[in-house]
């Protein structure tokens, strides 16, 4: 078994992905709510077996054993109390058979509530029907022991009895993860407040890790780890069930698909968590979803440094264009001037005649440049240089051309960055990109060489005539290097860190992503004002108000109030929808203009005349 310390550190080293709901492909295989689950690893071990298999497969790395009712209490409801060691060692047994040493087995054991027997067992009584389950679990070779779904305080004190128990018999070093059901709010269902029980476990139970299963669905247990996952000194874990179906047009939908389900993984490891998986509801397939996911994701988070730092005294150094000379946009820049730009997605195919089109109303309209975006949400579109060229060339207008990491190695990148230069493209957005798997191209795997701080890096020293690996260009490039920034970020003290790093790098000015809300842009642009850099601000007007719950809900970094929501369910028809969305969008713009330098505004499904009509009040 695990050490206690081993657990922690290698969950905080490397993110593990755990599997789903072992009760939930029981079921689908017709075994009724009248069966004990758990006796089929004795009674019918080749379903386990191919239930292990398909989560091993998919791509978990922690096994959870077919254990949860597993204790002598629960199993007596089915006369099966003679039976205790016998299921818990099969339990581990089958899923060790088909993992091995590829996985971690996690010895499952579901809560005693005290309130199921009430006046015939106490607390200390309920520890040790859990103890004498985690001692079988243990003896039968579980590497970890899972105590899941604890939903209050009566639940926890039967767990400190356990734990007591355990440790008195000679589990000093016990390895296991103490995983709470919580609502959208934070509390537990005798309405405890997280705080509270957190307070408690960290007193009288100690584990190394803590987790949080089953409760709510994934938007749901987003919310509560919002407020939960700040006060969490352990590694923590996370593993939402499906949620509850939801009215849609007056059809009842589940709405937690594999592709739902891993774009808020997503969050959840931008939120902090070290272990990922899913509980009731959650099949194979969404794990296996989730898998092809999270690899790409754990790669950008630690893609490799660039040490490289231009200094006056390095022998090819020479100074740098002055912002103003770089380019039209980087003299309103210096001189402080508002800025416009509109965001137009590259085609998918190779037809730019609409491209052209879209950026030539915008010229005429008096737009500052056209943003051009690099494969947005891991999508295959033709490549933003090639846009920005033919933009320039036939529409005359300048570009913001998007640079994403994740596509390319450190050298591709450079190539990519000294391809600008010659093209005469100057005003660049790095950023680190989405992972592939939030696209439809699910074979294909991300690169993540460096990020986008490691990319303005590279730029700022080309500025000064030195490439990546400190050779001379022969010439200063004249990038005018952008940075993107999330003010609705989950984890606001990273993006804080890395905007301040993106700065120290050589970033110039900043370009946030779409805002609904002044008020986290307000706040997040007083934070940094220590930076004095300009900040242009992303502004996405509404086409619907189905298009305000797909941001709502699918667009990592992006938050639609709540107000907001309720104004769009109100329009009638989608023309008064689309109105409705470019005054809220323009409301935006008189809240933070006196902050910024300018406003980027999207163009909701291609609709430039949208775009517009936000920047200018008419099409």
């Amino acid at each position: 078994m695990l050490k206690a310390a081993d657990l922690a550190e290698s969950l905080k080293c490397e993110l593990r992905i755990f599997d789903g709901g072992i009760g939930t492909e029981i079921y689908r295989r017709n075994f009724f709510i009248n069966t004990s689950f758990e006796q089929l690893s004795l009674s019918a071990p080749n379903v386990i077996r191919e239930i292990h298999r398909q989560y091993w497969e998919a791509g978990a790395e922690v096994a959870t054993t077919n254990t949860y009712n597993a204790n002598r209490l629960k199993l007596k409801e089915f006369g099966l109390d003679d039976k205790v060691e016998a299921i818990n060692r099969a339990g581990v047994a089958l899923a060790r058979e088909i993992c091995r040493d590829s996985c971690w087995i996690a010895g499952a054991a579901g809560p005693l509530k005290v309130s199921e027997f009430a006046g015939k067992i106490t607390p200390e009584e309920a520890g040790a029907v859990l103890a004498e389950q985690a001692d079988f679990l243990i003896a039968a070779g579980a590497d970890l022991l899972i105590f899941e779904s604890l939903s209050g305080m009566d639940d926890l004190k039967n767990l400190a009895e356990a734990v007591k128990l355990l440790r008195r018999n000679g589990s000093d070093d016990l390895a296991f993860i103490s995983s709470f059901a919580v609502n959208s709010q934070a509390e537990f269902s005798d309405g405890t407040p997280f705080m509270d029980a957190y307070s408690f476990v960290k007193k009288e139970i100690r584990p190394p890790v803590v987790g949080f299963n089953c409760g709510c669905g994934p938007d749901e247990l987003l919310k509560a780890l919002e407020t939960a996952a700040p006060l969490i000194s352990e590694p923590w874990i996370a593993e939402p069930n499906a949620g509850s179906p939801k009215k849609v047009d007056c059809r009842t939908i589940n709405l937690t698909s594999p592709e739902y389900f891993s774009t808020y993984i997503l969050r959840f490891i931008e939120l902090g968590a070290r272990g990922v998986g899913g509980c009731c509801g959650i099949t194979p397939a969404h794990i296996a979803e989730m898998a092809r996911s999270v690899k790409p994701v754990t790669a950008a988070r630690h893609p490799q440094a660039v040490v490289m730092e231009v200094k006056t005294d390095h022998p090819d150094y020479q100074e740098a264009v002055p912002m103003q000379d770089r380019s039209l946009l980087g003299r309103k820049l210096a001189e402080k001037k508002w800025i416009r730009t509109v965001e137009i997605t590259p085609p998918a195919g190779f037809d730019l005649a609409g491209v052209i089109e879209k950026a030539k109303l915008c010229k005429a309209a008096g737009i500052d440049a056209v943003n051009i975006p690099d494969g947005p949400r891991a999508s295959a579109r033709m490549t933003p240089l090639a846009v920005a060229c033919a933009v320039r060339r036939e529409a005359g207008i300048e570009t913001v051309l998007h640079m994403c990491c994740r596509d390319h190695s450190l050298i591709g990148l450079q190539a990519e960055l000294l391809s600008c230069a010659a093209s005469d493209i100057h005003n660049l957005l790095f950023i680190t990109g989405d992972p592939p798997k939030l696209g439809k191209y699910h074979g294909s795997s991300g690169v993540f060489d460096i990020d986008s701080i490691g990319l303005a890096r590279i730029a700022a020293g080309m500025n000064h005539g030195i490439d990546a690996a400190g050779q001379p260009l022969g010439g200063v490039t004249r990038m005018l290097i952008a940075a993107g920034a999330d003010p609705n970020a989950i984890d606001q003290e990273r993006e804080y860190r890395r905007t301040c790093e993106k700065i120290e790098s050589g970033a110039e000015w900043i370009i946030t992503q779409p805002v609904f809300d002044e008020t986290p842009l307000l706040r997040f642009i007083k934070r940094i004002a220590h930076l004095h850099v300009p900040v242009l601000a992303g502004v996405w007007p509404l086409a619907s108000y189905r298009n305000a719950e797909f941001m709502r809900k699918e667009v990592p970094g992006v938050v639609v109030p709540d107000e907001i929501m309720t104004r769009m369910a109100a329009a009638e028809g989608k023309e008064e929808q689309r109105a409705l969305g470019i005054a809220i969008a323009r409301e935006t713009i008189e809240k933070i203009k006196d902050h910024v330098c300018g406003i980027q505004v999207s163009a909701p499904f291609g609709n430039v005349r949208t775009a517009l009509a936000v920047h200018y009040g008419k099409e």
